[in-house]
């Protein structure tokens, strides 16, 4: 049985819903970002005693169908973005289209409807964060960035960023570099 978890974004939230499956006894046997699969039909008490659990660390077991599509489609994307070695190639709806097995439309239009805002806009956010990431680490230029997130060029990247966040990219990298100073200094 498949179970589906808003706000698991992270290892440590794998490893936190990990800990809480088995303080209540639910055997698993895969625990990804958003999914958890366990070995039983879960009862309600269960899922009442799970849901409780997880929502105390900021986390949310999902019922309803719309809601697990939509969390489908952002792990879909985060993993796409944040865990992967190289992000595909192909175009952003034929990837996500393709692993949720829907038709991108449909996707689009579901998403935009709970969420929002489209599903290129939350690409885009995720987009953004990652280049901060890579921006901090300090082992990338500006190039080698736009060439890894599949941007046309370094302009059209540090474009985004900057109608984003307000700051261009060597902005944001030297503000990391100066309160690194300052903190040396205290």
């Amino acid at each position: 049985m498949k179970l589906y978890i808003k706000y698991m974004v992270s290892m440590r939230c794998k490893m936190q819903v990990e800990k809480e499956l088995k303080k209540i006894g639910l055997n698993y046997f895969v625990v990804e970002l958003g999914m958890v699969e366990v070995l039983e039909n879960v009862s309600e008490e269960k899922r009442i005693q799970l849901k409780k659990k997880l929502l105390k660390w900021g986390l949310e077991l999902l019922d309803d169908k719309r809601s697990i599509l939509i969390e489908k489609i952002k792990v879909v994307i985060i993993n796409m973005i944040h865990h992967s070695e190289e992000i595909p190639k192909i175009n952003y709806s034929g990837y996500i289209s393709n692993k949720l097995g829907y038709d991108y439309t449909y996707l689009a239009n579901t998403f935009s409807e709970v969420k929002g805002i489209t599903i290129q806009h939350y690409i885009i956010n995720h987009k953004i964060e990652k280049i901060k990431e890579l921006l901090l680490y300090d082992e990338l230029n500006i190039k080698e960035i736009a060439n890894k997130l599949h941007y046309s060029s370094a302009a059209h990247l540090s474009n985004q960023f900057k109608k984003s966040t307000g700051l261009t990219p060597s902005f944001y990298k030297k503000m990391k570099l100066k309160r690194k100073r300052n903190l040396e200094n205290l």
